[in-house]
């Protein structure tokens, strides 16, 4: 069986992970997904790299796979090299290049001009002011109204400040799920930098941004598929 450190996004908690958490474990496999220092103005990428380390250590090795969500993507990569992880897997995630900051990445990929694009099409789904609308409209409505709740915490600058360490992306197989009805990370855009960061292919899911709470089952399916067999080469150095 596999372990997985799961890796939540900007201003949320680990409990975001809860119901894959579920169905990973029911085949048998060990996670892990701890909150990450998001309201701490001390903290930094490195510092959340630590945090996925420690809660994650006694799992390392080569049945770990390290999979982030969103913005979990910058710290993703810092981790699985700590933890010598067999995969990483990328949920949506930002996918950095060496030495950029976070809150550079929307303008050096065009996420903006994206968003504009998409919201034109969908009447201004894309992008929209409320999370009911532009990150939880394919969640169930109590649920997406707890993870609102849960994911309303205050996000420091810290981290996005950060410039990413890596001279490269780390020689680890790595996958990346990318969701068709995204309404934050649009799936055009993101297969495009895909593309052009990692030298991949990514695996489709039928789901908003927040996939891991509308389609739980699928998404675990995934991942024990990937823990089972990565395959592949590595990605290619962004």
């Amino acid at each position: 069986m596999a372990a997985f450190a799961l890796i939540h996004g900007a201003a949320d908690v680990g409990w975001y992970w809860h119901l894959v958490e579920r169905e990973l474990r029911a085949r048998g496999h060990e996670t892990v997904a701890p909150d990450l220092p998001c309201e701490d103005d001390a903290a930094g990428l490195a510092e959340y790299a630590d945090t996925v380390a420690r809660a994650a250590g006694h799992l390392g090795g080569s049945d770990l796979v390290v999979v982030a969500q969103s913005f979990g993507g910058f710290t993703a990569p810092l981790a699985a090299a700590r933890l010598r992880a067999r995969a990483i897997v990328l949920v949506t995630g930002m996918i950095p290049a060496p030495g950029e900051k976070p809150e550079d990445w929307p303008a050096n990929t065009g996420w903006g001009e994206a968003i504009v694009e998409q919201a034109a099409r969908d009447g201004g789904k894309t992008g929209n002011s409320d999370p009911l609308v532009a990150f939880y409209h394919d969640v169930p409505h109590d649920l997406a109204e707890q993870a609102a709740a849960k994911g309303g915490r205050a996000q420091s600058d810290t981290p996005g400040r950060s410039p990413w360490p890596l001279s490269a992306w780390p020689a680890i197989t790595t996958r990346f799920v990318l969701c068709t009805k995204d309404r934050f990370f649009p799936a055009g855009f993101m297969c495009r930098v895909v593309a052009e960061r990692l030298g991949i292919i990514p695996d489709e899911i039928a789901a908003g941004h927040c996939v891991a709470l509308s389609r739980p089952k699928e998404l675990a399916d995934l991942l024990a598929g990937y823990a089972a067999s990565p395959g592949g080469p590595p990605a290619s150095a962004p």
